[in-house]
């Protein structure tokens, strides 16, 4: 099996103050590209938008010229991009949240293997990274829309398998400056009350 990461990262992080792409002058983007890559993905891809920085190795840049719409247009451009691959897995990742490894990445590729379809949870709740078999692609690309990116076609769709990834990460997205963040070594869980969304 083939595994492409896809780094969603094309915003201009309007309530963070600046593309999250940028954050921590690019750790956050590194720190999402090391995930995919321990995790067992051959290929990275970052889709950029608002910013559009110099790509950490092992990484290549895929613009997204509709991002002022939301993130499905980049789920879009993720997955479109991937087409162009002979992957059989992509593994869908957001530059936001920076406490997730690829011991978490891992998690969920493997479990994808029955279905082709899996998605990390954190304490219940449903977050990144999430994986799909290439025969989801398209269907994936097409319900993605707005700021809600694939969330109705993960949430409408029987096959998901939900992947308890709690004991390794918070998997919080981070979008003011003022969650009082801290960089937390990758692969440690911390507390989740430090990464209140606001």
């Amino acid at each position: 099996m083939t595994t492409i990461g896809v780094v969603l990262a094309a915003g201009a992080g309007t309530r963070y103050g600046a593309p999250k792409i940028l954050a921590h002058d690019g750790l956050w983007l590194d720190l999402a590209v090391r995930a995919l890559r321990d995790g067992g993905c051959d290929e990275v891809l970052v889709v950029v938008g608002a910013a559009v920085p110099e790509m950490p190795p092992g990484a290549h840049a895929v613009v997204n010229d509709e991002w002022r719409t939301g993130m499905g247009s980049s789920v879009r451009a993720g997955l479109q991009a991937c087409e162009t691959t002979d992957a059989d897995l992509a593994v869908l990742h957001l530059v936001d949240t920076p406490d997730i490894g690829g011991d978490v990445v891992g998690r969920v590729v493997e479990a994808s293997l029955s279905t082709g379809l899996a998605r990390a949870t954190f304490d219940g709740r449903p977050g990144h990274p999430v994986v799909l078999a290439r025969h989801w692609w398209p269907q994936a690309a097409g319900a993605a829309d707005g700021d809600r990116g694939a969330r109705a076609f993960l949430a409408d769709n029987p096959d998901v398998v939900l992947v308890d990834c709690s004991d390794l990460a918070t998997g919080r997205d981070h979008d003011h400056r003022s969650d009082g963040y801290e960089m937390p070594a990758v692969g440690t869980r911390t507390h989740a009350d430090e990464f209140d969304r606001g």
